[in-house]
């Protein structure tokens, strides 16, 4: 390390800056567990290791290290901090050293994945109830379906599956695939030499999933893509370097639409950047690591967007490590310092549970020593924000069954989706299903508990759907009733093209529009703040 005593009071004015601001925004860090401290603990929790939240409001992730046979495990954390061992890899079938964490599916279970083992041993995609059922759903072949599947898979608003390998046999370096609940797996996407070794995809707004990949021949410092659920692939933008490389955490979707990300090299020290990317491709860096102004450097983790509107992420330099905030405009400040003790080297995004607080682990650190030097930590971080509520399938149809966690649900008197009341049941303290109704906008949703009113920590989007449409043919200026759901909000009509067309909304399962000029013989539109829905018949347009 460069002057190292300039270093040395850096750091410490550091300290003594951020201890002053943690008393006065109540920045709360805290080791709630010592990795290693018991034999077949989970140990080294590193990169990607994505936390999720299950209906029973506790946290669960994986790490590529501990267990049983030290081939790895998959953990419980609940909120006042009690680790458990869910699950321990066994180096079989079930798949070895899983590194991607996990995700929550609508069916209460949590999916994740291995990079290697199964059979015939080049990784799996499991499922795991919170009771500690696990299940292999699908063993990669190693070839056409790629290998290293180092993120979760995540769910669709189809209901299956979709995820990447990172690498893969032959010419083929990394995959994404679509798989059903019941793991029948199609790839719908193959990477090769112009784009290379795909990480974690996450689900734009607009239906489309966004991701970013390691490298290639055209691309030899990465890239960030867009790919729809049938699979058409679209390239976004190539690091040069002095942008960035080597974007290596999960990239988000935060409030104003906008996608953000890291790199864990690249820019004017080669430390790394975070960025901002709009769905169209115009990106921005909005801030740069550098090693001589304590304010981190080398970030593995993405980043997680809280209630107060800022991201959140960790780097593992300078020394420990730390945990930083930033805001959509760039504006950057340090949360938390580590100090080994308190752990060290964290690479896997926080998690924010709906109590408000964030969750994380640290790769080394701590205490702990049995299977390690040091094995790393599980802490909690109090930001002072407050609970809120989380929405586990958030975009859905007028009818179907919306599912909801949170804290203190039971006695809940309301659920509505921004401003339109719904049926529900409150399953459990921490669980509720609502059933998304008619009229509902797509908005904020708020759930009435004794303790207050909650709000979503992002936008539910309602669907639009076209049942049917009459009549199924005519000529221009032809009045055509189109019924369906979720149409309260129409924005605009379309008939077989998207030249608009003049309608009014009768009501929420009813537009009337008219048949524009230009408008070519093919599939009715509806477009909503929720998305478009498209009719599977046809409106053949006349002379």
């Amino acid at each position: 390390m460069k002057h190292s005593h300039v270093w040395t009071t850096r750091i410490a004015a550091m300290l003594v800056v951020i201890a002053v601001a943690s008393a006065a925004h109540a920045q709360v860090y805290t080791k709630l567990y010592d990795l290693g401290t018991n034999p077949g603990d989970p140990l080294n929790p590193a990169w990607m290791g994505l936390f999720a939240q299950g209906r029973d409001g506790n946290l669960y992730s994986t790490t590529q290290g501990g267990g049983q046979k030290a081939f790895g495990a998959i953990f419980r954390l609940t909120p006042s901090g009690t680790m458990s061992v869910l699950y321990s890899f066994q180096n079989g079938t079930d798949g070895v050293f899983p590194n991607s964490g996990l995700t929550l599916g609508t069916d209460g279970s949590l999916y994740g994945t291995t990079p290697a083992g199964g059979n015939p041993g080049y990784g799996t995609i499991f499922k795991i109830t919170t009771s500690g059922v696990f299940t292999v759903l699908h063993s990669f072949n190693g070839n056409t379906e790629g290998v290293q599947a180092n993120a979760p898979p995540i769910q669709g608003p189809d209901g299956n599956f979709y995820g990447t390998t990172g690498n893969g046999g032959g010419q083929v370096t990394g995959t994404v695939y679509k798989m059903t609940p019941s793991g029948t797996l199609t790839v719908i996407y193959t990477f090769g030499g112009p784009l290379r070794y795909p990480n974690a995809l996450v689900l734009g707004t607009d239906g489309n999933f966004y991701g970013t990949a390691g490298g290639g021949s055209a691309n030899p410092y990465g890239a960030i893509f867009r790919i729809t659920p049938a699979g058409k692939l679209t390239l976004l933008h190539s690091f040069n370097n002095d942008d960035g490389r080597a974007p290596l955490g999960a990239i988000i979707q935060a409030s104003d639409g906008n996608f953000y990300g890291t790199t864990r090299g690249g820019g004017p020290d080669g430390l790394g950047v975070i960025y901002k990317i709009t769905a169209g491709g115009t990106f921005t860096v909005i801030h740069e690591f550098h090693e001589t102004d304590g304010f981190g450097y080398s970030p593995f983790s993405g980043l997680v967007q809280a209630t107060d509107g800022k991201l959140y992420g960790t780097t593992i330099g300078p020394a420990h490590g730390l945990l930083y905030q930033v805001t959509t405009g760039g504006t950057y400040s340090v949360v938390h310092i580590l100090n080994g003790a308190d752990g060290q080297s964290p690479q896997v995004t926080p998690f924010p549970h709906t109590s408000g607080t964030f969750y994380g682990d640290t790769a080394a650190g701590g205490t702990g020593n049995i299977g390690c030097i040091t094995c790393g930590v599980l802490y909690s971080l109090d930001m002072g924000l407050g609970p809120f509520v989380s929405i586990v399938n958030w975009m859905g149809k007028v009818g179907q069954t919306i599912e909801i966690l949170g804290q203190g649900l039971t006695g809940t008197t309301k659920v509505s989706f921004n401003g339109t009341s719904a049926s529900f049941k409150v399953v459990s303290d921490t669980y509720l299903t609502a059933t998304l109704p008619v009229g509902a906008k797509t908005g904020f949703v708020k759930v009435t508990t004794p303790g207050g009113v909650r709000t979503s920590n992002r936008k539910f989007l309602v669907l639009p759907t076209i049942l049917s449409f009459d009549p199924t043919s005519g000529p221009v200026g032809t009045s055509v009733t189109i019924t369906g759901t979720g149409f309260i909000q129409a924005q605009g009509v379309g008939f077989g093209n998207t030249i608009p067309a003049l309608f009014t909304i009768d009501s929420d399962s009813q537009i009337t529009a008219v048949v524009p000029q230009g408008a070519k013989t093919g599939p009715v539109g509806v477009k909503t703040p929720g998305g478009t829905g498209i009719s599977k018949d046809t409106f053949t347009v006349t002379p």
